[in-house]
Parts: C-alpha cells; structure tokens; sequence
C-alpha cells in the first residue's frame, strides 16, 4: 500500500519572523493574508485525513487554509527548547554560548531541559511511521522543525542534516511510500501550483 502524507509548514508569525523560539505566538497578517491567498489560488491540498501540530500558529494555519476538523496529534508538536522557550538564538547565544554550541553539534544533546534533536526526530517518525499503515491522503500543518525532523528520517541521513534544511512557511512537502521507502517532493509554495 502506498501512502500520501503532506506537510504544511506553518504560516509566518513574529516568533519566526524573529528567529524566536516559539513561544506559542499566533499567526501575525501577513501569514493570515498568505493562507487566504492559498485558498484563493486552490494550492490547499485536500486530505482524507486531516492532522495539526497542537501549537497555536499550527491550528490558526489550518483553520485560516480551510482545513476544519484537524486533529491535533500531540507527537507532531514543535521541538521542546525547555527554558529558551520566547529567547531568540541571538540571546541564548550571548547567554549560553557552550550550551548552543553542544546543542547544534550533538544531536543527542538537550542543555535547555527540552528534548534532544534525536529525541524529537524520533518522536515525530512515529507519526509517519503510523500514517504508513493508513490508506488515503493525510494533510498535516505542523511547524518548520517537524518538517525538517522527518525529511531526516525519511531519507536516512543523519540527524546532524535536521540543521541543514531551511523551511519557508506555508510550503508543502509531500510524502510517498511506505514504511522503510518514502519519495520526497519538497518545499512547494503553497501560493499555486508547481
């Protein structure tokens, strides 16, 4: 059985804008504005399941794409950063330059009290794990780092490579296979179609 899964990263708000740790910040106008002109456009994939990270901007991007009746998937939450939670990278830099630094070069690090960046790629391969043994089309809104975790596992690379992914909002990637064997199409703007 072949499964279809695409990721909707979320919409901009001033946490991303900001280059801040989310903070639970909701969409700000002009990502309220690129959603409308996503469903304008018709770019809105449709799904036979319809999924959403639990953070605030997640379910704004969903409700504001036409997506009602998401469910909130609690394993397809953003990563947890524990106290840097609200700080930009900048200001956890200055403050905690030895704890970034292990951070960004030990995948298995958490110097915030979160979840290391293996941990959380774990987690959320769970998810497309289980949407493996699903038929039909999952559309998920989930935040950029969920992308970025899953675009890991998917292709095997190593979890230093979650680094080396940039995802823009309201993009999609899409996802299909199987458990073990996923194709990836990444990154298509959600303002019309490819």
């Amino acid at each position: 059985m072949t499964s279809r899964v695409t990721l909707i990263s979320a919409a901009i708000s001033e946490a991303l804008r900001e280059a801040r740790f989310d903070d639970g910040s909701p969409v700000d106008a002009s990502g309220l504005r690129a959603a409308a002109a996503a469903v304008d456009a018709g770019a809105v994939p449709a799904g036979d399941r319809l999924w959403v990270s639990p953070g605030v901007r997640c379910r704004q991007t969903a409700e504001a794409l036409g997506l009602d009746g998401a469910v909130d998937v609690p394993e397809l939450a953003g990563l947890e950063v524990g106290r840097w939670r609200g700080a930009t990278l900048g200001e956890v830099s200055a403050a905690e330059p030895e704890a970034v630094g292990r951070w960004l070069a030990d995948p298995t690090a958490a110097p915030h009290g979160g979840e290391s960046v293996r941990a959380f790629c774990d987690r959320v391969a769970g998810c497309l794990e289980r949407a493996a043994e699903q038929d039909g089309r999952i559309v998920a809104v989930v935040e950029p780092e969920v992308v970025r975790a899953l675009l890991v596992r998917a292709l095997g690379a190593p979890e230093s490579a979650f680094w080396r992914v940039d995802v823009a909002p309201l993009t999609a990637t899409e996802f299909s296979g199987r458990a073990g064997r996923w194709n990836v199409r990444a990154g298509r703007p959600l303002e019309g179609r490819a």
